[in-house]
């Protein structure tokens, strides 16, 4: 295990105990000196539940919980962001009338609110489907996606977003007509160009320039932690390796570090993060 001169954050870490390698990823991730994550809730397909009512993600928010606790019992900080993947829409649209779509994934939206209201998780996640998808599923995913930032408003608490490739410059209107700081919406999977907080793949190449200019974001791996898809998006050890390899080589520094892993983080989600 590293030493710690300054906390490493992982802003966006899936850890699966039944399809993928589990506290295996979450162990190697400590090994290579990460010190906090933000544990994001897999889509309910994960875990052999189609949705009816939208009662049913909660056994995902369950699970997600469950393996919180196991990871911190290693020593990591776990924060906990609980919300519906925005794939569902086109999931259960498949089989479901879309306005009875939009109405189960507010409801496992609402869900997720209420374990926030209990400080049991830290955000939400939502968004809108990163693939083309017919007007109506755009409009009905917006609606959705309107529903959880206007929750986190009443929350005052952040919400984590998968959406296109892009900047995703209309959710800031979308945030602040729900009451919502822009930079309380994160951009999972960002690229620079986002006007919300980017949580960037640690492999991104501009890092050491929006580092230079003090651009708030912050760094993730996406890990998906499948056995079918092994090391996909990248590897749990990634974001330490990454943020050391660049203070070594002289590309970011140990206030840039900080800045990424604590400062930005703190802002954004309202949490602490201490050694």
């Amino acid at each position: 295990m590293k030493s710690h001169k300054f906390p490493i954050t992982d802003d966006h870490i899936h850890i699966d105990p039944v399809n993928g390698r589990g506290l295996e990823a979450a162990k190697d991730f400590l090994r290579a000196g990460g010190t906090h994550l933000f544990l994001v809730t897999k889509p309910s397909s994960s875990f052999g539940v189609l949705p009816h009512t939208g009662d049913e993600f909660s056994l995902a928010y369950e699970k997600t919980i469950a393996i919180a606790d196991q990871i911190r019992a290693l020593g990591i900080t776990v924060f906990v962001i609980l919300g519906v993947h925005p794939a569902e829409m086109t999931r259960l649209s498949a089989t479901t009338p879309l306005s009875e779509t939009v109405a189960i994934m507010k409801r496992g939206i609402d869900i997720a609110a209420s374990y926030i209201g209990e400080g049991r998780a830290v955000a939400l996640k939502s968004g809108r489907p990163h693939y083309p998808v017919p007007d109506e599923v755009f409009s009905a995913s917006n609606e959705v996606l309107s529903h959880a930032l206007t929750l986190a408003a009443d929350l005052k608490c952040a919400v984590q977003i998968h959406a296109e490739t892009g900047p995703c410059s209309d959710v800031v209107g979308m945030a602040e007509q729900a009451g919502l700081p822009p930079h309380k919406v994160v951009k999972h999977y960002a690229t620079p160009d986002t006007p919300l907080t980017p949580s960037l793949l640690a492999s991104h190449p501009d890092i050491p320039q929006l580092a230079r200019l003090r651009r708030p974001f912050t760094m993730e791996t996406d890990y998906m932690d499948e056995n079918t898809r092994p090391g996909a998006v990248i590897g749990p050890k990634s974001v330490p390796k990454i943020t050391r390899k660049l203070i070594n080589e002289g590309l970011i520094s140990e206030d840039d570090a900080f800045r990424i892993h604590k400062e930005t983080p703190e802002r954004v989600y309202g949490v602490e993060i201490i050694l």
